[in-house]
C-alpha cells in the first residue's frame, strides 16, 4: 500500500452503508476525514483551494471540518457516496439558487481537480444514472432487457401495451414528491391501455414488459469482486415491503458477470449495485443500476463481506 493520506467520505449525516465501511476502515488504521456538503451553509465546512500566480507555490486546498482537516493534494480515495447539498432556506430564491451554484461547482469543481483520480464513484455518477442510457449499454453488452417504451405519447402508450399484454410503468427517476404534505413514493406497478390518457403528454413515462420472474437479484460490484443476492418476495416491486423479503446468495453465469463488468468499465466506476429479475428458466433481466444503492442490509443479512471490500478498496487507493 502506498504511504498517502485519508479517505474523504462525503455522504448525509445518517448512511449506515458509510458507518460500515468507515468502521472497516478504522479496524485498518486507514485515516478517514467524513464530511456531508450540506454544512457548509452553516459555516461548519470550510473549502480553500489555490492556484497560479505564484512561481514555484504548489496548488494547494484543503477540506475543514470542526473535528478534521484534510489535504486534498494528498487523498488515498474519495468515498463520494450519498451527500447533501445545501439547499440555503434562509436566503431568497434567487440568492439561494446563487448560492446552491456556487456550493456545487466551487466544493465539487476543488475536489475533482485536487484529489485525483481515486473515485469511489466518481462525479459520473449522474452521467451512469439515466435509466435509457442503462438499457442501451445492457443491450448492447448482451444482457437481456424486457422491451421497453419511454414516450410521452399516449397513443404509442397504448400499442405498446396492447403487444406485450402484461406491462408495468415505473419512474424513470425516483424524485422527492409530496401530496397533501404527505410524502409518497412510486413504486413499479401494472398498467392497462384504459389508464393511458392525455396527461401522458406532459412528461416521459417509462414502460416495460414485464418479466415472468420468480426472484429478483440485487448485485454489488465492488472493484472485480460480485456480490449477488437472491431476494424472495412473490412482490412486483420487492421495495414496498422489506419485512416480506428472504434472501440467500447467488451465482451468476459466467456470461452475466462478465457483462456487469464491462457495463461498470464502461461507465468508469468501481462499484455498483445492479438489479436484475430471475425468470423461471433461471435468465437474470436487467432492470437498473444504481451507482450508489444501498446494500449494508444485504450483508447483514448475508454476512456477505461487502463492506471490508469496499474498504480494501479505499485503503489500496482505488481508481476508476
Amino acid at each position: 500500500m502506498t504511504e498517502q493520506g485519508p479517505v474523504l467520505v462525503a455522504t448525509e449525516t445518517d448512511d449506515a452503508t458509510a458507518d460500515m465501511v468507515i468502521g472497516e476502515l478504522n479496524r485498518r488504521s486507514v485515516p478517514v476525514v467524513r464530511f456531508n456538503p450540506a454544512d457548509l451553509q452553516d459555516g461548519t465546512l470550510t473549502v480553500s483551494a489555490r492556484f497560479g500566480t505564484c512561481p514555484g507555490v504548489p496548488v494547494a486546498g484543503q477540506v475543514r471540518t470542526p473535528s478534521r482537516t484534510a489535504d486534498l493534494t494528498r487523498m488515498r480515495a474519495v468515498y463520494w457516496r450519498r451527500p447533501d447539498w445545501p439547499a440555503y432556506a434562509r436566503l431568497g430564491a434567487d440568492d439561494a439558487r446563487y448560492a446552491a451554484a456556487q456550493a456545487r461547482h466551487g466544493l465539487g469543481g476543488t475536489l475533482y481537480s485536487l484529489a485525483g483520480p481515486r473515485w469511489v464513484n466518481p462525479l459520473r455518477n449522474a452521467a451512469a444514472d439515466h435509466n435509457p442510457a442503462q438499457l442501451a449499454l445492457a443491450q448492447r453488452l448482451g444482457l437481456p432487457v424486457p422491451a421497453t417504451l419511454i414516450t410521452n405519447d399516449p397513443d404509442e402508450a397504448r400499442d405498446f401495451l396492447h403487444t406485450y399484454g402484461q406491462v408495468i410503468h415505473k419512474p424513470l427517476r425516483w424524485t422527492p414528491y409530496q401530496r397533501d404534505g404527505v410524502p409518497v413514493t412510486g413504486w413499479a406497478a401494472p398498467v392497462t391501455a384504459e389508464e393511458i390518457d392525455e396527461g401522458v403528454r406532459v412528461t416521459p413515462h417509462l414502460f416495460q414488459a414485464r418479466v415472468p420472474k420468480v426472484a429478483d437479484l440485487r448485485v454489488l460490484v465492488v472493484g472485480r469482486r460480485l456480490f449477488a443476492v437472491r431476494i424472495d418476495s412473490g412482490l412486483l416491486d420487492w421495495r414496498r415491503d422489506y419485512s416480506a423479503l428472504t434472501y440467500s446468495v447467488a451465482t451468476l453465469p459466467a456470461p452475466v458477470s462478465a457483462a456487469l463488468l464491462a457495463f461498470l468499465d464502461h461507465c468508469h466506476l468501481p462499484t455498483g449495485s445492479f438489479d436484475l429479475a430471475l425468470d423461471r428458466a433461471g435468465t437474470p433481466w436487467f432492470l437498473e443500476l444504481n451507482p450508489n444503492g444501498q446494500w449494508a442490509w444485504l450483508e447483514h443479512a448475508t454476512g456477505l463481506p461487502m463492506a471490508a471490500t469496499l474498504a480494501d478498496l479505499l485503503a489500496e487507493g482505488a481508481t476508476p
